[in-house]
């Protein structure tokens, strides 16, 4: 991480010793590691654990009279920030903070190395102070700020002067040549860049009568990024086609492709859907970083209670646990945290989905495939000849399927899998819509998971909140009086695109069947189970868990409120159903 200055006396790993932070053998063994791995000698100690970076650097701060700054809070200017080109930034780990009439001061994260210094003042013209700051810290504004919207601008704008006057379609061309220097292949590389900085979830590349627009999907939420040169929708459609391996003259009808690249260093699979509309072929790509790994159980979000009791369930031999929610409810992330913990070298797992979005080791992961008839059923009356100890279904699309779930959870199988309903007490009269026999259901379903997702509050510029009249009354709907707590919501900055976002988090309700409510199973009465199921001492509804989590200043009140009024929504569409 750090440099030794030519210019001082002192070097750090020395300076250190002297000051009883480290001993001298482990700067021998930092020595070793910054030999081995080429990491700068500060960074292999931190790494090693031998120092806190936080001690080290106001440790180097104090004796090198030089700031120490903390980034994660500042509010950048990004008009200033990107005076720096973002390769000399990343290249020399520096980030400009603040522009004086005569000098600028930066953040690095090296500030005694002194070539990097020289280097960032011949570009900015101008006297550089620096200051130390946080490698992490500073990769992750660098991230933020130095988004790809000009330069895909740009592109996008040289793609067109090639395509010229004509309505001419580069497919033919992109066919037959790799391209890798044509304006479609950097426009999609730049789209890419883009999307991984900021952790977008979907890339939409729609054409409109007049203009295209790309927008991304981030913490659940679209921007839009909106360009007037239409014609390029044909050449990235094309691209992103030869690249998925699909049919690149059909253009009236959908299809689905999947392909894997390398941006910014993430492995991220692409899975690609293309859609014909009045204007020409638009475009959804959802993004996996393969790169990120998965999360464990403890960082989904769940409460203490739901946490302890997801995973004993999921370590029961037998019975079916289901988590349910809408699309795009964290559901598979859920299940797949589930898997990382049970994946172990004494148990058979066997997974039937579609699509297999994460590769697991040591479990046998099957992805559906309707052209040859590999649905699930098929897949699931096959898995269960190959002892399986844990069968996880993707989900539950049709009565065939659920029954072989449901008969496996109850001949000694554990089943894990996913349903589309609002909410947990919803699933079991779901699975008997689906027509699934009540002693069925009675005598293979344990619990039942229902979640949602919300976004996180930015730390860096929440601020209290005074609900308004209609959140008050919702509080007092829910037994809670407006006053009695403090919530806050996010003004939106540079840290969070001034969205008051980053990051979403789960919420989870949780239900576990007791014998009250099996009986009510049994007899068909989804009334009276619905009565106990609300009446569990042991089931905290999905919008009391958010506003904990709003209460907390996790979350804000209004995305709680979002929660409850598509749950209100949902109970009363169920119930003019019935």
């Amino acid at each position: 991480m750090l440099n030794k200055d030519k210019h001082s006396k002192v070097r750090v790993g020395d300076l250190l010793v002297e000051k009883n932070i480290i001993s001298e053998d482990q700067l021998q063994q930092a020595l070793d590691e910054q030999k081995r791995s080429g990491r700068k000698l500060g960074r292999a100690i931190i790494d090693l654990g031998f120092v806190n970076e936080d001690d080290l650097l106001m440790e180097l701060s104090s004796h090198f009279a030089m700031p120490f700054m903390d980034i994660s809070r500042f509010q950048f200017d990004s008009e200033i920030t990107r005076r720096l080109p973002e390769g000399i930034a990343r290249r020399y780990r520096a980030i400009v903070l603040v522009e004086e009439e005569y000098q600028y001061f930066v953040g690095f994260v090296d500030p005694l190395d002194i070539l990097a210094v020289d280097e960032v003042k011949r570009i900015l013209k101008k006297n550089v102070v620096p200051a130390f700051v946080k490698e992490q810290e500073l990769l992750n504004a660098i991230d933020r700020i130095y988004r790809r919207t000009e330069q895909i601008a740009s592109l996008v704008g040289e793609l067109d002067e090639e395509l010229g006057e004509s309505d001419v379609d580069l497919a033919t061309i992109l066919a037959e040549s790799d391209a890798s220097e044509a304006p479609v292949v950097r426009l999609l590389q730049n789209i890419f860049e883009d999307a991984v900085q900021v952790s977008a979830s979907d890339i939409h590349i729609e054409p409109d009568e007049s203009v295209l627009r790309v927008r991304l999907r981030i913490d659940g939420e679209l921007q839009e990024q909106v360009m007037k040169e239409k014609r390029v929708v044909s050449a990235l459609v094309s691209r992103l086609k030869i690249m998925s391996g699909l049919d690149i003259s059909e253009k009236r009808l959908p299809q689905d492709g999947r392909f894997n690249i390398r941006i910014l260093n993430h492995s991220v699979d692409v899975r690609l859907s293309t859609l014909p509309t009045q204007y020409g072929e638009a475009v959804v790509m959802r993004l996996l970083d393969q790169s990120q790994g998965l999360l464990d159980i403890n960082s989904l979000g769940m409460t203490k209670h739901v946490r302890d009791r997801f995973k004993t369930l999921i370590t029961r031999p037998h019975g079916m646990v289901l988590v349910t929610g809408p699309t795009g409810s964290g559901k598979s992330t859920t299940l797949y945290a589930a898997l990382n913990s049970l994946n172990a070298k004494n148990k058979k797992i066997i997974t039937a989905e579609d699509p297999v979005e994460y590769r697991l080791p040591r479990i046998n992961q099957v992805q559906v495939n309707a052209k040859v008839g590999l649905n699930f059923a098929r897949i699931l009356r096959t898995a269960l000849r190959q002892d399986p100890d844990i069968i996880l279904i993707g989900e539950m699309r049709d009565t065939e399927t659920m029954e072989i779930g449901l008969r496996a959870a109850m001949t000694g199988h554990l089943v894990l899998s996913t349903l589309h309903t609002n909410d947990a007490i919803s699933s079991a009269m779901r699975l008997m819509d689906m027509g699934a026999d009540s002693y069925l259901v009675a005598s293979s379903l344990r619990a039942v998971i229902g979640q949602r997702l919300v976004r996180k509050l930015c730390q860096n510029c929440k601020q209290v909140y005074e609900p308004n009249e209609q959140e008050k009354n919702w509080l007092r709907g829910l037994g809670e009086e407006p006053g009695t707590h403090t919530f806050y919501h996010g003004e939106g900055c540079t840290h969070c695109s001034n969205t008051g976002y980053v990051g979403r988090t789960g919420v989870y309700e949780l239900l576990e069947l007791d014998d009250a409510m099996l009986d009510a199973l049994r007899r068909n009465d989804l009334a009276d189970f619905s009565r106990l199921a609300k009446e569990s001492d042991l089931y905290m509804p999905l919008a009391e868990c958010a506003l904990e989590y709003a209460i907390t200043g996790r979350t804000s009140i209004s995305e709680v409120f979002k929660i409850s009024a598509s749950l209100d929504d949902s109970a009363l569409s169920i119930e003019s159903l019935r």
